[in-house]
């Protein structure tokens, strides 16, 4: 299922000084859906890949990758990304190109808003696809429960077609992307998720320890059942 693309980019380092970085820019997010839709992503590929430590997710945390970006004080960043092959050892509070060897994402996320939608959909996709070279990008809208995603191929996004459960494929993650219904931090809706290539859903940790205890009790409770057979007899 997995299909590999060898993406080679030149990416010269700029000779920056010493500069105050800002790490937010104060502005909110569109809702406590968004927070959680994040925060949601994160956990999930850190839990599926808990035995590695050679990638790093973020979201909702600047990149910084050029000296015209910093000088325009241009410092939105993507809702989620995830970066592959780095030291993934230490977190950062944010992504500059030049101090990670000129690492930019393999996959983006963007979560539409009303009032961000033509911006993820437009200048933002020119960015990832012109600058960054992310192979994979996608956008969610849950407004209309609409997702694109789009794969890099001759330096270009190409439409990327979904599934018949509605779900797009990302080599990069190596896993379906697509909506689940149900409850995440006590909040209960419609969440971005993702599925393995026979389209389980991969869990979060908490889901993953949920999942671990069910099946100790289920192991406990036909030991039980033994038991009590054995003790019949």
């Amino acid at each position: 299922m997995a299909e590999i693309i060898e993406v080679i980019q030149r990416y010269e380092v700029p000779k920056v000084p010493d500069l105050d970085l800002p790490e937010e820019d104060g502005e909110p997010l569109e809702s406590n859906w968004h927070r959680a839709q994040i925060n949601l992503l994160i956990d999930v590929v850190y839990q599926r890949w808990h035995d590695r430590q050679d990638f790093f997710a973020g979201g909702n945390m600047f990149i910084y990758y050029s000296t015209r970006q910093i000088r325009q004080r241009d410092y939105k960043g993507p809702d989620f990304f995830l970066v592959k092959e780095i030291d993934g050892s230490y977190p950062r509070q944010q992504w500059v190109i030049w101090e990670e060897d000129g690492r930019f994402p393999n996959v983006i996320i963007e979560l539409l808003s009303p009032t961000t939608a033509s911006e993820d959909l437009g200048r933002k996709k020119q960015i990832y696809e012109r600058n960054f070279r992310t192979p994979d990008y996608f956008c969610y809208d849950p407004y209309e429960d609409q997702l694109w995603g789009w794969r890099l191929s001759d330096q270009r996004y190409v439409l990327l077609e979904p599934d018949d459960e509605g779900r797009l494929w990302s080599a990069e993650l190596d896993a379906w992307i697509g909506t689940w219904q149900g409850e995440f931090l006590h909040q209960p809706g419609l969440w971005l998720r993702l599925f393995d290539d026979d389209g389980r859903l991969l869990p979060t940790e908490v889901e993953t320890k949920e999942l671990e205890l069910e099946a100790a009790e289920a192991e406990l409770a036909r030991l039980h059942a033994e038991l009590e057979q054995l003790r019949k007899k």
